[in-house]
């Protein structure tokens, strides 16, 4: 386990960098986290696939596969990896403060 400081905030994070504690997420977060992975501004879609993505984890325990993800948020699976070029579910759930999504490498 690791801590990071993100928009002035320190949080905990695990091995492969994902939030050990989603309560520590803000959107000022993400938008720094984002622009770390390489995405300069969140637009409206972005934040219609994190959002989701954080509400199906507070919901199930789990984040979304790319499908569901994409199925859910009503962005299609092509857009997905437009907006998240590194990998949708994956990138997606580190930009909303969650877990990676089960069924990822």
């Amino acid at each position: 386990m690791s801590t990071a400081t993100y928009a002035g905030v320190a949080v905990d994070l695990n091995d492969e960098g994902f939030f050990t504690d989603p309560g520590q997420w803000t959107r000022e977060i993400a938008a720094e986290i984002a622009r770390a992975d390489g995405i300069d501004a969140l637009t409206d879609r972005h934040w219609r696939v994190i959002d989701y993505a954080r509400e199906q984890f507070l919901q199930t325990g789990s984040g979304p596969a790319v499908r569901g993800l994409g199925k859910g948020s009503g962005v299609s699976v092509k857009e997905l990896y437009e907006l998240f070029p590194k990998g949708p579910a994956k990138m997606a759930a580190r930009i909303a403060g969650i877990p990676k999504p089960k069924g990822c490498i």
